[in-house]
């Protein structure tokens, strides 16, 4: 069986999960979502609120969990027995970071790391740039994944 993690701070808008967790699922058994934890890291939501939009987002597959952590993503992986980490990149810059995180994760914990790319017509739009649009009250339903609603 092949489980796998999926870090981050996963706010529910952030660009681009949901189509990478979905073209995972075509080859990985299960995903667990992690919603990293850092009390200085400024979120619209807090993490009980982003848990709960997850959550209910992916209530109905079996294949997805949700779960907070606040310790390295390495040190996650292997709590909760994932043997791959899959990241979501968005662009080659994204890619060259992820890769280079990658390759340290593997030599630490020799747990490998899958990088897909979102859908192309995400590639353009940051998870920034939805923030800001929220902050102003913008709709941005157009950027959440189809069926995901913003409590």
């Amino acid at each position: 069986m092949t489980r796998a993690i999926f870090p981050g701070t996963f706010d529910p808008f952030t660009v681009g999960h949901a189509s990478v967790v979905r073209r995972a699922l075509t080859f990985i058994d299960e995903i667990v979502i992690g919603i990293g934890i850092n009390e200085n890291k400024n979120t619209h939501f807090p993490v009980d609120k982003r848990l709960k939009m997850i959550r209910d987002y992916y209530h109905d597959n079996p294949h997805v969990s949700v779960q907070a952590y606040d310790c390295l993503t390495i040190d996650f992986a292997k709590a909760i027995g994932a043997n791959l980490i899959v990241r979501g990149i968005r662009t080659v810059k994204d890619f060259e970071y992820e890769e280079t995180i990658a390759d340290i994760n593997r030599k630490l914990t020799g747990i490998e790391t899958i990088l897909l790319f979102t859908e192309p017509e995400l590639t353009c739009v940051s998870s920034t740039t939805v923030r800001e649009l929220l902050s102003f009250r913008k709709d941005i339903s157009q950027f959440l994944p189809e069926g995901m609603k913003i409590d």
